[in-house]
């Protein structure tokens, strides 16, 4: 267990720079996640972790080691993939114990006391003697991350590992790596591009946009305290309400949204102009104006997202989405004005 270090890493597929000069420290014993849209250089930079990919420039650091010249095998690194690479014509516990036969410095009695350990965590003891033809995809997957966890390699490399399975073995599995990462504190790296995922799993998230890290931050910090407007966009479902151009008069700002002004930092207070961005579950309906609340028009039909009901509104020639309770969402009329709308909590310049 190492902590990972890169170094003005910078990757080029001819004209295309994938991987723009990174600089960054996964932690030892930490879940990072790599997290970013398709094609943001997530997986360009795990292939270069795991010696699948040889980098422009720059160098990878296991410890205090330089990586850059060592195979994957050299870096004993385990990998789990979107697809269970699992072998048919061999039960559970045997696809398991299949790389361990290969350490002959382990005996059967550790070998069989590693398997017992991640059988329980993942709670698989009773399809332990079970071919993996008898396996649904789910299963099969978890396997698959058990035959990596038992190696007990230097770190493990995550790339989608839920993506291709159904809803019900999704979930199933998402806890399983969970309660294996809180167990084990093993160095792990998992790529996805799924906000929740990475919001249930990680210690910190590593945010990805067009080949460099926007930002670095625990869960919770990357959702309430964005660094820019792609991080207020990506996480959250949907993402933050933005408004542009909104000008600061004696270091406050004002819209039609909250008339009464929001005081600046004094890193803002100076600018002509800002972006204000809020949340849809700050913004909430009230039965009548108070003097942080307006007047608004339902644009439409509110919509179920997950335990609340999201609607569109309009306040003067601004549109807003609010997250509003099941009761209040389901007595909306489109085209109808509500009581008024105001912050729970602050907006992000």
């Amino acid at each position: 267990m190492v902590d990972i270090t890169v170094k003005n890493l910078t990757k080029k597929f001819d004209d295309f720079i994938a991987l723009k000069g990174l600089n960054m420290t996964f932690p030892a014993g930490a879940v990072t996640c790599l997290l970013g849209p398709s094609g943001c250089g997530k997986t360009t930079l795990m292939r270069i972790i795991a010696g699948l990919e040889t980098p422009t420039t720059g160098e990878v650091y296991f410890g205090r080691d330089v990586v850059n010249r060592l195979s994957t095998r050299q870096r004993n690194i385990g990998m789990v993939f979107q697809y269970p690479v699992v072998y048919r014509g061999i039960n559970v516990r045997q696809n398991i114990e299949l790389p361990l036969t290969e350490d002959r410095s382990l005996t059967k009695a550790e070998r069989d006391r590693r398997i017992d350990e991640v059988l329980d965590i993942l709670e698989m003891r009773d399809a332990a003697d079970k071919d993996i033809t008898e396996l649904d995809n789910g299963t099969r997957q978890k396997v698959a991350v058990a035959r990596q966890v038992a190696r007990q390699p230097n770190i493990i490399l995550f790339d989608e590992p839920i993506t291709n399975v159904d809803i019900n073995s999704k979930l199933q599995l998402k806890r399983a790596l969970k309660e294996l990462f809180t167990r084990l504190k093993q160095t792990i790296i998992y790529v996805t591009h799924d906000q929740t995922e990475a919001m249930t799993l990680a210690d910190q998230i590593a945010l990805m946009n067009e080949g460099v890290i926007t930002q670095m931050s625990t869960p919770r910090e990357l959702y309430d305290e964005p660094n820019d407007a792609f991080a207020g966009f990506f996480l959250g479902n949907p993402g933050m309400n933005f408004y542009e151009g909104i000008a600061v008069k004696e270091g406050k700002v004002s819209c039609a949204l909250f008339p009464t002004p929001v005081e600046l930092s004094p890193a803002y207070v100076n600018h002509p102009t800002v972006t204000v961005g809020i949340r849809p579950e700050y913004i909430r309906i009230v039965a009548s104006q108070t003097p942080v609340a307006v007047r608004a028009r339902v644009l439409n039909k509110a919509i179920v997202v997950g335990g609340q009901y999201l609607v569109g509104l309009k306040v003067g020639d601004i549109a807003a989405k609010a997250k509003v309770s099941h009761s209040t969402g389901a007595a909306l009329n489109v085209g109808g004005c509500v009581g008024g709308i105001s912050y729970r909590t602050r907006a992000h310049i």
